[in-house]
């Protein structure tokens, strides 16, 4: 998940991008109105985490902005430390998808993330199924073949990539997602030149390689000039 963290408050900033990068997320700092405002309609998120007292500008002004530009499809968490509950109802009616008033848990923030991905695209719980019997354990960040509700099926040995290129195909499943969509998923801000590297092409041969061991690997089709899909 490619997440931009917008908050001035230098050492809660910095907490929390140890933190989410420790639980395998890929962030991009920004501390300032401006910084946020230029990130977030020059990249791709899955998340913002946005403060709303920033240098230069009003968090919910620049939440304003990119709902009404529909440039983003990234979710919105509102970190604030205004009590007023207002703060929150106008947060939540200009499209945030949750808040966290200040100081909060890191852990119950990964938790809130996790929650609006579920309810986001529909999963019930955090494993995803899919293919010839392969199931993708978000939690665990495991992918397994074959597991029975009584004895867990054999693991398949994914890296850290291949386990983040699959999560984001089988949440779009159905989607074409082009190689720059991808790429900026993986390694986060990628140059326009880098959307012809075969690097996503790649990872593609090493997760259908890794998958025909176990089952078969058909489920990811090749969109041929484009990129890759889900089905």
């Amino acid at each position: 998940m490619h997440v931009l963290l917008v908050e001035d408050e230098k050492a809660l900033h910095q907490e929390m991008r140890k933190f989410l990068t420790q639980a395998q997320y890929l962030v991009d700092s920004a501390y300032t109105y401006a910084e946020g405002h230029e990130k977030l309609f020059v990249n791709s998120y899955d998340f913002v985490l946005l403060d709303l007292g920033l240098p230069g500008g009003d968090g919910l002004d620049l939440l304003r902005e990119v709902k009404a530009s529909e440039k983003s499809e990234a979710s919105f968490i509102v970190l604030t430390a205004r009590g007023a509950l207002n703060d929150r109802i106008r947060g939540l009616d200009l499209g945030a998808d949750d808040y966290l008033p200040k100081p909060f848990s890191l852990l119950e923030l990964t938790s809130r993330m996790q929650a609006i991905t579920r309810r986001k695209f529909g999963l019930k719980r955090a494993e995803i199924s899919f293919g010839d019997g392969f199931v993708l354990d978000l939690t665990a960040r495991t992918l397994r073949h074959g597991s029975t509700p009584d004895a867990p099926g054999p693991e398949v040995p994914v890296t850290k990539k291949e386990f983040d290129l699959l999560h984001y195909l089988l949440l779009h499943r159905g989607r074409v997602l082009t190689r720059l969509q991808l790429g900026e998923h993986l390694w986060g801000n990628v140059l326009e030149d880098d959307a012809d590297s075969n690097y996503i092409d790649v990872h593609i041969k090493n997760v259908r390689k890794k998958l025909n061991e176990f089952g078969s690997a058909d489920f990811i089709e090749t969109v041929r000039g484009i990129g890759y899909r889900a089905v």
